[in-house]
């Protein structure tokens, strides 16, 4: 028990996360039968197995489920004592890992990133996109510093700080230019498109429209907002989208763009962290760059929807 590191912990880590020896040894940087004579000489020194090994994929033991949140506790802890010590300097530099929502991703973050770049050259942006739940998890675990998201998450141990509100518009057919602008109560009637479960712009599409189990024929999923303008595009339906994805998004696509009347769907986006992040005075600096690099973003694209 003596002898377990700091690096065996990090490489058992990987594994239990990504469940496949192959994708943790790439994740951790080494060979994969390095990373497992380490697991192995891991499960040495405790005296009992911590994964269960398949063909293709390995499990968590019972033992190793419970040494899998201790063992992030203590990586968590760690990180959080680096963190301390960058927070103790006036300007913030080193790693900064930022997770965005799809949604949000491809619009906004080459401004950020830019605008980051002049502000703050030292830092080491790592960005990850994926979906709120997965941020909200890899944030708890400690394997982000900070997420942008759409708010409120509602969970006690993130601080949150608004950044902007957005409106959604309405894409539909270009030769619906023109055209009055549906209610909600008329976008039920019609094939409405919408991303995939799991994305909370899908929520939020859902709640305007007041729809909560669409028959199969009403709606369609798409696995990004591009995909869902080019099947409207193509006559298959109509969609939402926010404001920040017009300019990307319809450019290629012939496609019209309307507002809705008020009260107009949106969205309150946000910053989060965990509340006991030492780099809190910060994250809540960055959220200030965001909050201009957004503004300068809207400036930048502001649209003229028809049917407005």
């Amino acid at each position: 028990m003596n002898n377990l590191t700091l690096k065996q912990l990090r490489y058992f880590e990987a594994l239990a996360r990504h469940g496949h020896f192959g994708r943790a040894a790439e994740a951790c940087a080494i060979s994969q039968p390095a990373l497992s004579m380490q697991i192995r000489e891991l499960e040495d020194a405790l005296g009992t197995a911590l994964f269960e090994r398949g063909p293709r994929q390995v499990r968590l033991t019972g033992f190793g489920d419970e040494f899998a949140e201790r063992a992030r506790a203590i990586l968590r802890s760690v990180d959080e004592l680096g963190d301390l010590a960058r927070a103790s300097r006036d300007r913030l530099a080193g790693r900064l890992r930022i997770g965005v929502i799809p949604t949000i991703a491809p619009y906004l973050l080459p401004t950020i990133i830019g605008d980051l770049a002049r502000t703050h050259g030292d830092l080491d942006i790592r960005v990850r996109e994926t979906v709120t739940p997965k941020l909200m998890r890899e944030l708890t675990e400690g394997r982000l510093d900070t997420a942008i998201v759409a708010l409120p998450v509602s969970e006690p141990s993130f601080a949150e700080t608004a950044l902007f509100k957005e409106d959604f518009v309405l894409v539909r057919p270009g030769a619906d230019a023109g055209k009055p602008v549906p209610s909600p109560e008329m976008l039920r009637e019609m094939r409405l498109l919408l991303l995939e479960e799991g994305h909370c712009f899908r929520d939020q599409a859902l709640s305007f429209c007041n729809l909560r189990s669409p028959l199969p024929r009403e709606l369609l999923d798409g696995s990004s907002l591009s995909t869902l303008v080019q099947m409207v595009g193509a006559g298959i339906g109509v969609t939402l989208i926010p404001e920040m994805a017009v300019p990307v998004e319809t450019r290629s696509a012939s496609v019209s763009v309307a507002r809705f009347g008020d009260p107009q769907p949106s969205r309150t986006v946000g910053m989060i962290w965990r509340r006991t992040s030492p780099l809190a005075k910060q994250l809540t600096q960055i959220a200030g760059l965001v909050r201009q690099s957004a503004e300068t973003l809207r400036v930048a694209h502001s649209m003229q929807p028809d049917g407005a």
